[in-house]
């Protein structure tokens, strides 16, 4: 049985929906060693990368003052563009199958939602 590589469902919640596309991005990476050598190599910077935006932004919950919560969001934003990148650089080699196109439809997306809330926000310290 061919493997799903649609997000189940877009939660409201933008903690999980993070959540839920680590997740997946750690599938892409198991995916990715049965590839090669060269797409093993590049399954590591997507890992970082594809799991550290969701940990940046609940790391922001905690922020000490509304510039610390700002200053994780936007690198939230930064390492779901990078993991944007890598994955577009993955399907345009040849290493991710058409079937995983959701997964890039999906860090579009996220990459999107949270550019809105860094241009949104506003510290007020």
């Amino acid at each position: 049985m061919a493997a799903d590589w649609r997000i189940p469902h877009k939660p409201y919640d933008l903690r999980e929906r993070l959540f839920q596309f680590a997740c997946i991005t750690v599938r892409v990476v198991e995916f990715l060693h049965t590839r090669g050598p060269v797409a093993k190599a590049l399954s590591y910077q997507l890992l970082k990368s594809g799991t550290s935006a969701g940990a940046n932004y609940e790391e922001g919950d905690d922020g000490s003052s509304d510039r610390d919560t700002l200053a994780k969001r936007k690198i939230s934003l930064r390492e779901m563009k990078e993991t944007r990148f890598r994955l577009r650089v993955l399907r345009q080699s040849g290493y991710l199958i058409p079937d995983q196109q959701p997964v890039i439809d999906e860090s579009e997306e996220l990459v999107r939602i949270l550019a809105t809330l860094v241009r949104k926000a506003r510290p007020r310290d």
